[in-house]
This record gives C-alpha cells, sequence and structure tokens, in this order.
C-alpha cells in the first residue's frame, strides 16, 4: 500500500509542477537538453528523499530551490562551460513564444531567475528572497535591473550582457 501511495504522489507532484520546473530550468539554462536534464533530476531527487512538507507553497518552494540548485551545478559543469553554442530553434505552445521570453533568456541569471520567479510563476518579491535566501532589496534591485535591460533590448536591441 506504501508503494501505490508513494507513486500517487510522485505522479501527482509531477503532474501538478512539471511544467513550472521545466520552464524554470529552461529559462536558468537556455537549452532545452539541459533543461530535461534539470527536470529529470529535481523529481529524482524528489522520489529518492520524499520529504515531507508542510504546505503545496512549502513543496512548490522546494522544487524551485532543487530546480536552482540543478540548474547551477549544470551551469558550472566543465562540459557546459567549454562547448560550443549551436543555434536552436525553440518552439513552444505556451507564452515563452514571445520575444519577450527570448530576451529574457539573454539576461544575466540573477535577473533571468528573479524574472521568472516573478513574472511565471508570480511570486512576491519577499516570497522571492525567502525562496532565493537573499535580501528583498536585493530582489527590487534585480527586478528593476533586469527590467532597464528588457526595455532596451525590446526598443532596440543590445547586445549581450
Amino acid at each position: 500500500m506504501v508503494c501505490i501511495n508513494k507513486k500517487q504522489y510522485l505522479e501527482e507532484t509531477i503532474e501538478k509542477y512539471s511544467n513550472m520546473v521545466y520552464r524554470l530550468a529552461m529559462a536558468r539554462t537556455g537549452n532545452s537538453e539541459e533543461a530535461q536534464d534539470v527536470y529529470q533530476e529535481v523529481f529524482l531527487r524528489l522520489a529518492k528523499k520524499m520529504p515531507e512538507f508542510q504546505s503545496e507553497e512549502h513543496k512548490k518552494a522546494w522544487l524551485i530551490r532543487v530546480t536552482i540548485n540543478c540548474s547551477k551545478t549544470i551551469l558550472n559543469s566543465s562540459f557546459i562551460k567549454h562547448r560550443t553554442e549551436l543555434d536552436e530553434n525553440l518552439s513552444f505552445e505556451t507564452p515563452e513564444r514571445h520575444d519577450i521570453y527570448y530576451a529574457v533568456l539573454k539576461l544575466p541569471i540573477k535577473y533571468k531567475t528573479v524574472v521568472h520567479l516573478y513574472y511565471y510563476e508570480n511570486y512576491s518579491i519577499k516570497e522571492i528572497s525567502n525562496i532565493l535566501r537573499t535580501n528583498e532589496n536585493t530582489i527590487k534591485s534585480r527586478l528593476a535591473r533586469a527590467r532597464k535591460q528588457l526595455e532596451i533590448a525590446i526598443k532596440g536591441g543590445i547586445e549581450d550582457e
């Protein structure tokens, strides 16, 4: 009976949060294959650890934190640092198709993470501060800087930082 409950728990969690985890991984890595690797690792960790959560928000925050950590691990790997980028034509049936999404992908990682959590996952500044374990004023500054960079990029194009 425990196995059925565990399996059902995992299936329900994956069904509910798979899009969020994948979108955040994609926003952080900018690459669909790496985002898929992060996605798999996040849910593998959930299956292995089976942590007990105080609430759905606690579970969601845990999944976001693990997604960020796994993305960071992939981005810091020597394989990623020494690869040659290929032009990928990503197609989505979701709002990510918009030019704004691609402009967000070009932001430095510290900016695109807060933009993604704020606009795509609808977290408040205080919640983002808790998730990222960063001061609220830092989050506000990053959002403001990201908005400015996005405005410049969308109005006339700006070279990547």
